[in-house]
């Protein structure tokens, strides 16, 4: 078992964290499962023609929105997956093998369109506005190229899209390249492609190029400029000239009129420009210094206002009028010098003062978008949609994208509220709680397509304490996990939707990394469903759990409740309890219980234990599991008094077992049934219980 510890990669918005490398196992490309392609384009799994009714195929997470019903984000948008529409285009997938565009896709299966053909929804709602999720290529030599896309509305009238590979198309070893004709960026890591150090390797291993092709998708929103109803149905065709073009989905919602206020410091009235031509940061800095002084809110009427540097923001409301109407835009912008926390550009951003600074407090943004330009993760680079520390303060109907980290929040700080926001097509996390951010709450956000965990608390030098991670929807995370707690004390995660983790990562992660203090008192996790997780972990060459612990730097020993949680089509395990090889006989994990859980669908165990400690059982329901119900290797010491993780049947844990119930009393209370790579068996799709 080896480990490089490059899971979530450098965790650090303000500075780089060198990961570190053991070796272990080996695993070719072909065993991977991974197919490169001239031109870059990774592509998997079966291939055919959609065929579908007119009934609308209308899901939450690719699933049936009755499965996860009361789970995840309530959003106002209605999600279908494309390769449930009609088309005359290819169905790709379903595939789950990194660097493959149906492994990157919601659902993990999409549709790609040549120039002439269409996929056409049926809408389900009234809607005047749309969004496509998709990829296109990379440019031969990276960087993006841009082609049309065209809509029409019940074979009406043409709208054109303009779709991007900008955003796309990262490639190599982490912090990644956009050059896909780079050579191995670090020669100096172990490699699982050729099982070896490069630099240590003689004669030097030759790696494919494009070299581990990955973040394939962006999204493109779509006013319609009026509405249609129920029944109207939207084609999406890639016309004459247009690249190859795959569609993931549609997402179509009614946005409401654009939200006046006349009783605050409007920016147009400071010289901000609506139009984006000109540069508007000073203007809405005036304007917050006339709201602070004359105590009214700013507003931003409907526009595209270019601002290409942090606003600070201390004890101002800031509104929009809606985020799909007032758009705050920027520039990255390379700095002359670099800044003294390590920054090589700035970009448009919203942020508190540092907690060095006191922090701020009293903010309040709402109703606004920000779309930044970041094409390439530097962890140094503070190009963050939101960041600083801000306490006592809200972020509301917010929309951010090609931003680093959607919201990164460096503490101490203390109740801060983020609801109802969408943050898409991220470099790195979606939102990260770092260092001592307390009593503060993450609920009804939507987060797709982040390069690095959707939603993390990080307690870093300082406890992230009292936080709540509630009803958020997070899907295919590209990179690490989508819900991530690292340390901290009293901290809540419930009734979250995590959906198709892609490599690296998992749904939900417990970890002692990152130099994270070590939990203490309670953490619950209650009541969240992840569909499609259980992921393939490429340092180790062997599958995650949905659900993983990992202890790497400490005991994890706090009481831990894991209680109604559902794992549906699990790729590996459902459960896994993790430490890394060299560090085994220093760290367990004990104190986790498990109790009224719902297993739906595993490729191989229920619970994979691969450390020492234990934890406990109760009504643990499992069906349609793939391996022995229990892979109890312990600590690798394969003692005669068995494995060195305790497993403790509470009662009424029943089904599943390929042996009989998956917690059979013949692998208690620590039977070493220790089967690290069993075959992977493909479940069947989710159903009601």
């Amino acid at each position: 078992m080896s480990r490089s510890s490059t899971g979530a990669a450098a965790r650090r918005s303000g500075r780089p964290r060198r990961r570190a490398v053991v070796v272990v196992a080996s695993l070719t490309a072909a065993a991977a499962g991974l197919t490169m392609l001239t031109g870059g384009a990774a592509v998997a799994g079966t291939r055919g023609t959609a065929t579908a009714t007119a009934q609308p195929a209308v899901t939450r997470a690719a699933l049936a929105p009755s499965l996860v019903a009361g789970k995840g984000a309530s959003v106002g948008f209605a999600e279908q997956e494309a390769e449930h529409a009609r088309t005359n285009g290819t169905v790709i997938g379903p595939g789950r093998a990194a660097y493959t565009l149906p492994a990157e896709a919601s659902g993990r299966s999409a549709v790609t369109l040549q120039p002439g053909q269409y996929v056409e929804f049926t809408l389900p709602n009234t809607t005047n506005a749309i969004n496509v999720r998709y990829s296109i290529p990379d440019a031969p030599a990276g960087g993006g190229i841009t082609s049309p896309l065209n809509v029409t509305v019940n074979g009406g009238a043409k709208k054109s899209m303009t779709l991007s590979s900008q955003y796309a198309w990262l490639y190599n070893l982490y912090p990644f390249s956009n050059d896909p004709g780079a050579d191995i960026l670090h020669p100096d890591y172990w490699v699982t492609e050729c099982a070896c150090v490069p630099q240590d390797t003689t004669p030097a291993p030759v790696f494919p190029k494009p070299f581990r092709p990955n973040h394939f998708y962006d999204e493109q929103r779509l006013l319609l400029g009026r509405t249609y109803h129920a029944g109207d149905t939207i084609r999406l065709t890639a016309p004459a000239g247009a690249a190859p073009t795959t569609i993931d989905l549609l997402d179509s919602q009614q946005v409401a009129p654009p939200k006046v206020d006349l009783l605050a410091a409007n920016v147009l009235l400071f010289g901000a420009d609506p139009t984006g031509r000109h540069d508007s940061a000073d203007a809405i800095d005036k304007a917050i210094a006339f709201a602070k002084r004359s105590h009214l809110k700013v507003y931003i009427p409907p526009g595209t206002y270019q601002v290409n540097r942090h606003i600070i923001v201390d004890n101002v409301t800031i509104e929009g009028a809606g985020n799909w109407y007032t758009i705050i835009k920027g520039h990255q912008v390379e700095l002359a010098a670099p800044a003294p926390d390590g920054s090589v550009h700035t970009g448009v951003g919203f942020y508190g003062k540092d907690a060095s600074a006191g922090g701020s407090s009293d903010v309040h943004l709402s109703g606004f978008a920000i779309e930044g330009d970041v094409r390439e993760r530097i962890d140094t680079d503070q190009v963050n949609g939101i960041g600083g520390a801000l306490s006592d303060s809200t972020i509301d109907g917010l929309y951010i994208q090609h931003t680093k980290v959607g919201m990164w929040f460096d503490g101490p700080m203390d109740n801060l509220k983020l609801t109802d926001n969408v943050i898409v097509d991220q470099i790195a996390d979606g939102i990260n709680f770092h260092t001592g951010v307390t009593h503060s709450t993450i609920a009804n956000n939507f987060i797709r397509n982040s390069g690095d965990d959707g939603i993390a608390l990080w307690s870093e030098k300082t406890e992230d304490a009292g936080d709540t991670i509630d009803h958020n929807t997070v899907q295919t995370p590209v990179l690490a996990n989508g819900i991530a707690v690292y340390g901290g004390t009293d901290n809540t995660i419930s009734d979250n939707l995590v959906a198709d983790p892609i490599r690296e990562g998992s749904a939900i992660q417990v970890g002692s990394r990152f130099g994270s203090e070590a939990f203490t008192g309670h953490l619950w996790i209650t009541g969240n469903t992840t569909v499609r997780a259980g992921t393939y972990e490429l340092n180790w060459n062997i599958g995650l759990g949905a659900i993983w612990f990992y202890a790497l730097e400490k005991n994890i020993s706090a009481d831990i409740e894991v209680t109604g949680d559902s794992f549906l089509d699990s790729t590996y395990n459902a459960i896994m309890l993790v430490s890394d090889f060299p560090v085994k006989d220093l760290y367990s994990i004990t104190n986790v219980h498990f109790k009224d859980i719902k297993v739906d669908g595993t490729g191989t165990s229920v619970l994979s234990a691969r450390v020492a400690g234990g934890a406990t059982f109760q009504n643990v329901d499992a069906r349609n599991v793939g391996a022995v119900g229990v892979n109890n290797c312990g600590s690798f010491n394969f003692t005669p008094a068995g494995s060195e993780f305790t497993v403790t049947d509470l009662g009424g844990n029943d089904g599943g077992g390929t042996t009989g119930d998956w917690l059979a009393p013949w692998e208690l209370p620590n039977t070493i049934t220790c089967d690290d790579r069993p075959p992977v068996v493909t479940p069947p799709a989710p159903a009601q219980w």
